[in-house]
């Protein structure tokens, strides 16, 4: 049997099979933990404007991430806030039930940055705005 001329759906489905395929080992890790994270209950959502401070506009939404810590229970809080030059990063604060803190940030809409997702956390914050913990 000779082969004959390759068919061009035939070369459009090989092409898109193997274009599919590598999407899943290309994705960010990070986003891909948050995405398939165990959600809490929800503290709410903070946009600050350029300059605005966290401790200052989210007096409320921070005492719910408190109590949350307090009394072992899971809680979780979207902050929006924009770069220098407008761009918006996402902050998701996450106080575990073990009493730890997460921090997801998400820099994808950052032109200026590296456009991928970060992790931060510690088993002992101390102030729930900054990631700060003893040492």
């Amino acid at each position: 049997m000779t082969a004959g001329p390759v068919r061009p759906w035939l070369v459009a489905v090989a092409v898109t099979v193997l274009s599919t395929a590598g999407c899943g080992m290309l994705g960010d890790p990070v986003e891909e933990r948050w995405s398939s994270r165990a959600e809490f209950s929800s503290c709410g959502e903070v946009n600050l404007d350029q300059g605005e401070e966290m401790q200052k506009k989210a007096v409320r939404e921070i005492a719910c991430l408190r109590r949350a810590l307090k009394n072992g229970d899971g809680a979780e809080l979207k902050a929006t806030y924009p770069t220098v030059e407008g761009d918006p990063i996402r902050d998701y604060y996450r106080v575990t039930p073990q009493g730890g803190l997460e921090v997801y940030t998400d820099s994808t809409d950052d032109r200026f940055s590296d456009g991928k997702w970060a992790f931060t956390g510690c088993h002992t914050p101390e102030w729930l705005a900054e990631v700060a913990c003893d040492q």
